[in-house]
This record gives structure tokens, sequence and C-alpha cells, in this order.
């Protein structure tokens, strides 16, 4: 070998090697700067991989995602949601993270109870867990004290579909029309109201997650009887009751009728002040934190005739697109996002509540160092307080979806009783499924 060819060799050796770029898609803006942090940890100790952030809203995100895998320009790494896995997996869009968690021995028992399994399908597995989420009450406090309904009131509620126990007659007192009467006074105007107790979000979808599981999974109901079922039980009696009460909210005048909230939202009617209370779910905490400016606190949902409160209890994880060209290094930023490590540093942001055991309680300090109580939250995570069920893990959710959603909005217009709504969604949705 000539001097020179040495010489060259040694010039192409000292040149810096090219890292390679993973494309990494999310959707929640307000955990984009904890998951930056995490990737500047990451990127330091692998300097030959660069994170490159996507960041949609929740829409967009999901359409970007299905034209990426349909074109070959997917993310290389995708935050993912148990709705939305089942259709990527059957398309064959999600590497299996199996083969990795074995060969490096990953201790999959550092999350909470049941947010890795849910990722799990006959033996493979399609996502690392990050975070889980549970359901609450926001209540605008300057309402609250005016109405004379204390904090013990709000945390003590109580349902039944029946009379709406203690919790109906808290959103008795939170309403108010436009004479200033309130909702359990004589004279209230249930055609001038001023300010509505409380709002049901909407329909909800297949899964009702803000709307309408919680009260319903309080009275025993269960929608699927394990994650794959290939039953859904929309049929319910008990789940008709749920609905046929929240409706007659709206027909009391204690909520807006539907057509109101299907074009401002339940969060905005709050954010107005012309409702008292919504249902609201934990990643949406810093946003109110930062935009309401009024006191405002969390409570648990009300406890229902099971005699527990009740939640879905979901949880976002990481996966890998099945066509990354780096699947080596696309897995080693799953494992750190997946890590206790990078989970602990999201816990110094209070967005959400981390997967990995113990994480969630320093989130919450983060919060109360901030002013904002979140404990309601974690109350409503207690197993021995509340019934926690995972959302529904079918294919073609987005097909149920639509029928469920098409279904629960003809029940909130006056168009069907609940009970024959109801029937005929599940009787739709089954034969789907089937």
């Amino acid at each position: 070998m000539s001097k020179w060819m040495v010489l060259c060799l040694l010039c192409l050796s000292a040149l810096p090697s090219i890292a390679v770029e993973l494309k990494y898609a999310l959707w929640d803006a307000n955990q984009l700067p904890a998951y930056q942090h995490c990737a500047k940890d990451f990127q330091a100790q692998h300097p030959d991989i660069q994170i490159k952030f996507q960041q949609l809203g929740w829409g967009d995100y999901w359409t970007a995602i299905s034209t990426g895998v349909i074109a070959g320009t997917a993310p290389d790494v995708l935050t993912n949601h148990l709705a939305k896995y089942p259709e990527l997996m059957k398309n064959g869009a999600l590497l299996d993270l199996g083969f990795y968690l074995r060969r490096d021995r990953f201790d999959v028992g550092i999350y909470e109870p049941g947010l890795f399994e849910n990722w799990s399908h006959k033996g493979e597995q399609y996502g690392l867990p990050k975070d889980w989420d549970t359901i609450g009450l926001i209540v605008n406090m300057r309402m609250a004290k005016a109405a004379g309904v204390t904090r013990e009131d709000l945390w003590g509620m109580r349902w039944n579909p029946q009379d709406g126990g203690s919790f109906e007659q808290v959103v008795r007192k939170l309403s108010q029309d436009k004479d200033g009467q309130r909702g359990h006074e004589p004279g209230f105007k249930k055609h001038r109201v001023r300010v509505y107790g409380y709002q049901n979000p909407g329909p909800g979808g297949m899964m009702g997650q803000t709307e309408w599981s919680h009260f319903a999974l309080s009275t025993g109901w269960t929608l699927q009887s394990a994650p794959w079922a290939v039953t859904l039980n929309y049929a319910d009696a008990r789940l008709a009751d749920t609905l046929s009460y929240l409706a007659s909210l709206a027909d009391k005048g204690y909520s807006a009728r539907f057509e109101l909230t299907r074009s401002l939202g339940a969060g905005a009617l709050f954010m107005a002040q012309r409702v008292a209370m919504i249902p609201e779910g934990s990643w949406m905490v810093n946003y109110f934190a930062h935009n309401a400016r009024f006191e405002h606190a969390w409570v648990p949902l009300p406890i229902g005739p099971s005699g527990l409160r009740a939640t879905l209890f979901n949880g976002l994880a990481d996966s890998i697109w099945s066509g990354t060209k780096h699947p080596e290094q696309a897995w080693a930023w799953v494992k750190y996002l997946g890590s206790a490590a990078c989970q602990k540093t999201v816990a110094t942001y209070g967005v959400v509540n981390p997967a990995v055991r113990g994480l969630a309680q320093e989130s919450r300090a983060v919060l109360m160092a901030k002013g904002v109580d979140s404990s309601a939250f974690l109350e409503m995570a207690d197993t021995r307080l509340s019934r926690l069920a995972p959302p529904p893990i079918v294919p073609r959710a987005a097909e149920i979806n639509e029928i469920v959603g098409n279904a629960i909005e003809a029940v909130l217009i006056g168009k069907l009783s609940a009970a024959e709504a109801l029937r005929r969604a599940d009787k739709k949705v089954n034969e789907l499924l089937r």
C-alpha cells in the first residue's frame, strides 16, 4: 500500500462520523419540553444518534402517522395510544420489542401494574409505557364558595342514575339563572341559565373517557371483559341509565344542551365561566393552571352505586415503526424513554404521571410547589378507593368509535332513548368484531 493510500485512510478515519437521525413523534405540546430534556441527556450518552421531534395536534398527528406508514415516511418512534395501536399492529406497522427486551434483560417490573401488559398481544410487545392518566373534576372555586359548596362537599359527592345523589345536589347549587336564582331554589329558570353547574363534554365515542365512562363504571358496568375480548357490552341497562341521567341534566337546565357544547366544547365553557364544574383528564392540569384566570380546584369523581369511584386507567407508550431503517438506534431511544432516568426527568416538569412506580408522587410534589394540588388524580388511581378499567382494546376502533359516538349523540339531542340507541349500536359493533 502506497503512503498516499495510507494517508487517505488516516484522513477518512479522522472525519467525524455522521449521526443517525431518528424522527420522534408526539401530539401533546405541553410534554414537548420534558422529552426534549430527555433527548438532550440521551444524546450526551449516544453522540451518534440525534433525535428530531415532530409534534402535531391530536387529529393531525394520527393522519400523519397513517399517511407516513403508507408512504414509508413514518417517524422511527411514535407516541402510541391504546385505542390506536391495534390497527397499527394489525397492519404490520409496529415492531415487536420482545427480542430487545429479552436480549437487554429490561426490567418491566418497574412500571405501575397493568401498564406494560396492555401493550402485549399473543406474546409480542408493541410499546414501553411512558405515563398513565385518570379522570377528575375541575371546579370553579369562586362559584363554589358563592353557592355555599365546600371542598368537603365536593370530595364527598355520591351519585346514582335515579336522582343524582349528593352530586346532583351540588350541581343544582352551582347552577344559576340570569336572575340570580340557583338550581335548588324555587323559581329557577332553566331556559335562562347564566351558569351551568356541570357539563358533560359530549358523546365520547366508543370509550367516553372524560364523558361518561366513569359514571357508568361506578355502577358496576363493564365494557370489555379483558383486553382483546371480541365482545363489547354497550347494551347493558346500567350504561343506558347513566346516559339517560346525563342527558336529563340539560333538560333540567343544570347542563348546556349538546348543540352548545358541540360548537364550543366543555373546556371553553368552563374557561368562559359559563360552567362551574367539568370532568377532565390529569394531562390537562398544567393547561388550566396556566390559562384559568380564576381560583379552581381538582376533586375526585363521585362515588357511585358500587360504593367506589371509577375511572378509565389509560397509559401511553412509545412504539417503533416497523419500517425504520435504524431499529437498534430506535430501540435505544425507546429503552431510554421507558427508563426510570428519563421518567424521573419528566416528573420534574409536572406535566404527566410517569409510568414508573412512585414517580407520580414526585410529579404531584412539583405541581404542589407551584400551588397546584393534583392529589385528586392519585386518589382516583388508588384501587382501594376507585375501580380502574383499561380503555377497550379492539381492532377496527375507528369504525366502532363512529358507531357509538353517533348513537350517544342521538341520545343527547333527544332523537332516541338511551336503551334503543345503545341496543342498535351494540348489535352493529359486535357484528363488526365478529
